[in-house]
């Protein structure tokens, strides 16, 4: 074979394992490698506000310690670009803060994140912002930590959502003895709130969800909610990262007693060689101005050396579905 032939076919290949690895990736395809020489983006969480998408999520520190929250832009839930990062400021956040949970309450955004790297002791924090981008913390931070012999006191991964006028503030923690991650569960009384830290009322001595099937290993955590009719809809991670995490979905009429409405996962974990092998986790569901839902979920193909943000659309009929499977 002659040097160009060679390199025709040689280039034909190349082509090929592009196009292949094109093929492989969904539209969206989000990540942040602003901060470490590695993509990692993690823990997505979406809000409609002043015109446009807002996302935050979590990214590591150049150590790969030292977490921060960083904040994306889009005008159409695939194309993002990077807006902003919120940096550990306050005392309570020196060792990082990450899992930002978000809504928008009387023309601000309010966000809901956790204290990161003090074990036992980490706590969900809150902060509120005008434009999405800047924030000043609560006065009154941490907002939240459980208490009770079934809990070792942590508290990460908050959802704040609204349902049966006041909110609900959904967390994971995990037993005394460090192994099993589980979801509880703390409202305030009405929905005039600030959510500071004595607003919050625990209503369970115990998990509200936690591990019971195989899939889910010893790992339930990142609720995310939504309602539809009387029901609140609880989308959720199940294993810990890469073992493989996959969601769940459970729902609920109080808000606290919750029924799983599949034994299977909601939105597996992808086949071999596809770019969420090693897991689909951390979801957010999220309801577009056009009245669309998109879950939006981390993935990775590397057992965690890199980290990206997709999303799938889904369809509410009578039941929750992905559209297109």
């Amino acid at each position: 074979m002659n040097h160009f032939k060679r390199g025709i076919l040689i280039g034909c290949c190349v082509l090929a394992a592009m196009m292949a690895a094109a093929q492989q990736r969904p539209h969206m395809y989000y990540s942040d490698s602003g901060v470490t020489a590695k993509p990692v983006a993690k823990d997505p969480k979406v809000i409609f506000f002043k015109g446009r998408y807002l996302m935050y999520y979590s990214v590591p520190g150049s150590d790969n310690k030292n977490w921060s929250i960083g904040i994306a832009e889009s005008h159409d839930l695939t194309n993002w670009k990077k807006a902003g990062t919120i940096e550990p400021g306050a005392d309570y956040e020196k060792n990082g803060l990450c899992a930002p949970g978000a809504l928008v309450k009387d023309g601000r955004v309010n966000l809901f994140y956790q204290t990161y790297g003090n074990g036992k002791s980490d706590a969900i924090c809150h902060a509120v912002s005008e434009d999405g981008i800047h924030f000043t913390r609560n006065s009154t931070n941490p907002i939240f930590r459980p208490t009770g012999s079934w809990t070792c006191g942590r508290a990460i991964d908050a959802e704040v959502v609204a349902f049966k006028n006041r909110y609900f503030l959904y967390f994971a923690t995990r037993d005394p003895d460090y192994k099993v991650q589980m979801q509880g569960v703390a409202a305030t009384a009405s929905m005039n709130t600030s959510f500071n830290r004595e607003e919050w009322t625990q209503l369970t001595d115990s998990a509200i969800l936690k591990p019971e099937l195989p899939w889910e290993k010893n790992c339930i955590e990142a609720a995310t909610c939504i309602q539809q009719g009387r029901y609140l809809y609880m989308f959720y991670a199940g294993g810990y990262n890469n073992e493989p995490q996959q969601i769940g979905l459970a729902r609920s009429t109080d808000g606290i007693r919750w029924q799983r409405l599949s034994a299977q996962p909601f939105l597996p974990n992808g086949k071999p060689g596809t770019w969420n092998e090693s897991e689909s986790g951390h979801p957010d569901i999220f309801k577009a101005p056009n009245q669309h839902y998109y879950l939006f979920f981390q993935g990775n193909k590397d057992k965690g050396r890199s980290w990206y943000l997709s999303k799938k659309e889904v369809l509410f009929k009578r039941g929750w579905m992905l559209k297109g499977n």
